[in-house]
């Protein structure tokens, strides 16, 4: 073989040595612990280690995301511990966090091991990123629906069982196993330690904390050291990828409707039409990511979470995992549409009704409970902000009044059947408020929530999200709006025929 041909085949090899990242890489060192952890679990659970190796975690120390520029840097904390520094973000770099504070800490192979990984242990690397999240309507959602009383009677009208005695229907007792797959699926669910059990593994016997209300990622998880929220809601283990958290699928989890419809109306939005569109050209790993280079659509991420900058790195808007600080408006989970809480641990909110919601009967926001006008303004112009990147004042500006427009509208036909099931109660034609009853367990008490929990938010929504089209009209939007109203006088005229 003459020398030309040596010498062609000898660059060929360099390139591929050097353009492989299996052979030539600079990863990140594996500690000794997580190679522990990785020869067992390889075994057992093969898809979870592989998705450990393909996630950011594994290739890049704490030390080395603390280098990158700024503007790149995914990281918040500047006081990591030094022994987690320099070696890669693995399993025991996580399941071993602050095992004093964690109650489902157990001994497992000579090491003290949580099984759940929580808000509290993730703020070791994302400090900035938990504490906003903490302070997050999302972080309480656990809390703002299972102690407030008015939403008990929600989910008992829902959740618990009916049978059908003495030619009635009769409430059965709470199933929280049907809790943990329903209402706490979102919000998330309480995990606390109930002894230890024992499990026949490939390893042999071993125990394990015995853990109630667990699986779960919800958005208000309680964990096991207190801490609240799980960041897994958004980037799912073991990989917990900004990518899959910048999609709307995510999102659509929890958001799909009829009480909160955000991807259906999204999914028919124009925004959606172009994400269907052109979503593969898309660069969703980018930090920070670029308005009309890394995408040409919003997703959900765009307007409530992510950093984001124009082409010559000018921010437009910083990263928040605080979800309403762009958001004036509180829109669904509640009567009326009113501005966001102060609070969002909402425990303590209660109008003159003696009601934990943030609103009178008569729609009037309870004002100590909700941000000021200012205020409002001032998160409107935050998300006007990102809407200008792509749109003109003028559009932007019009989008906003029809928004407005449509809270107004929307609340003043949930006050009409307010008054309409407030008269039904009061002739005791049904028990509600003035009884001290239930009020989500007649048909008609059913007509008038409907009202506000899906049609009257399938309409703002489909106001909020620029477009929506039909959910705006006849899927769940204005038609079902005075449908319900018409339903309820119907329902009251009769009840008066009959009474007299």
């Amino acid at each position: 073989m003459n020398f030309y041909i040596w010498h062609n085949l000898f660059f060929a090899m360099c390139v591929i040595l050097i353009s492989c990242p299996f052979v030539y890489s600079d990863e990140a060192e594996i500690s000794s612990e997580t190679e522990e952890c990785i020869m067992c679990h390889n075994e057992m659970n093969p898809g979870l280690v592989e998705s450990w190796r393909q996630s950011r975690h594994s290739k890049i120390t704490p030390a080395r995301g603390l280098q990158k520029a700024e503007l790149e840097r995914r990281i918040s904390s500047s006081d990591i511990p030094e022994n987690l520094q320099d070696i890669s973000v693995g399993c025991y770099e996580c399941h071993s966090l602050n095992t004093d504070t964690h109650q489902d800490a157990f001994e497992h192979n000579g090491y003290q091991i949580n099984v759940v990984v929580s808000s509290n242990d993730c703020a070791t690397c994302h400090s900035v990123e938990a504490d906003q999240y903490s302070d997050n309507l999302m972080s309480h959602a656990h809390g703002n629906l299972v102690d407030n009383a008015l939403y008990q009677d929600l989910i008992k009208s829902v959740n618990h069982p009916l049978t059908y005695e003495n030619q009635k229907l009769v409430v059965g007792e709470r199933n929280l196993l049907t809790e943990f797959e329903s209402c706490l699926y979102c919000h998330g669910s309480k995990i606390t330690v109930e002894g230890t059990i024992t499990r026949e593994t490939d390893f042999g016997e071993l125990s394990f904390p015995k853990l109630i209300g667990w699986p779960n990622q919800g958005v208000g998880r309680i964990n096991p050291d207190g801490s609240l929220g799980a960041c897994t809601s958004c980037h799912p283990r073991h990989d917990f990828s900004i990518e899959t958290a910048r999609k709307p699928y995510t999102c659509s989890e929890c958001h799909k409707g009829p009480d909160v419809p955000a991807f259906k109306v999204y999914e028919v939005s124009k925004h959606g039409n172009i994400f269907s569109s052109k979503s593969n050209e898309f660069n969703f790993d980018h930090v920070p990511w670029r308005v009309g280079q890394d995408f040409t659509a919003p997703t959900c991420a765009t307007c409530h979470v992510s950093l984001l900058v124009s082409g010559d790195d000018n921010v437009i808007s910083e990263r928040t995992h605080r979800f309403n600080n762009r958001l004036a408006w509180r829109l669904f989970g509640v009567p009326y549409a009113h501005p966001h809480p102060v609070s969002a641990d909402l425990s303590g909110v209660k109008n003159s009704a003696g009601l934990p919601i943030a609103t009178e009967l008569d729609s009037k926001p309870v004002a100590e409970f909700v941000i000021t006008p200012d205020q409002q303004q001032e998160r409107n112009e935050a998300m006007q902000q990102i809407c200008k990147t792509c749109h003109s004042a003028g559009w932007v500006e019009n989008h906003f009044k029809r928004i407005e427009n449509t809270i107004h509208a929307t609340n003043e036909a949930t006050l009409t059947g307010t008054l309409i099931i407030s008269e039904i109660w009061e002739k005791g034609f049904a028990e509600g408020l003035p009884q001290g009853k239930n009020i989500f367990d007649e048909q008609v008490e059913r007509e008038w929530t409907s009202l506000w929990l899906f049609y009257t938010n399938s309409t703002r929504f489909a106001s909020a999200m620029t477009g929506g089209g039909d959910y705006g009209v006849f899927a769940n939007g204005r038609y079902q709006v005075t449908e319900q109203l018409y339903k309820l006088q119907k329902w009251l005229e009769i009840q008066k025929m009959i009474s007299k």
